[in-house]
């Protein structure tokens, strides 16, 4: 459904970064402690300004306090505009919104809780069928 969403964005000469929680979180991390310098600079601008994020497998990334930090930071400077810019997100995840408040802090939890639509879908994975 993401992929789907993403391509109509992509029709309308919007900008998506698509990419899994654990990626983007390491990615960030290694761009504000330099380890990897070949990550481009404006990665981190990237990810809070481009027009529709979407955060794959959110709950499949090991947390810690650097990264629970850096996951509030992303949803609440896309929430709040505080990038100045209209931005949107995705966020998939195999969480029932419980898990979401039990595996992250209560202000993680809350802003997705109270400015996300949440869906449910259900049925067969698709990546089980040939």
């Amino acid at each position: 459904m993401s992929n789907c969403i993403a391509q109509e964005i992509l029709k309308k000469g919007k900008n998506v970064l698509y990419q899994t929680a654990p990626i983007l979180l390491e990615s960030v991390i290694d761009y504000k402690m330099n380890r990897q310098k070949n990550i481009n600079d404006n990665i981190y601008k990237s990810i809070l300004e481009t027009d529709l994020l979407i955060i794959d497998d959110l709950g499949t990334e090991s947390l810690n306090s650097m990264k629970l930090s850096e996951l509030f930071t992303i949803l609440n400077t896309r929430i709040l505009n505080l990038n100045n810019k209209i931005t949107k997100t995705i966020i998939s995840t195999n969480l029932n919104i419980n898990d979401i408040f039990k595996n992250y802090e209560e202000r993680i939890g809350s802003r997705i809780a109270g400015y996300y639509d949440i869906y449910y879908f259900f049925g067969d994975d698709l990546r089980f069928k040939q």
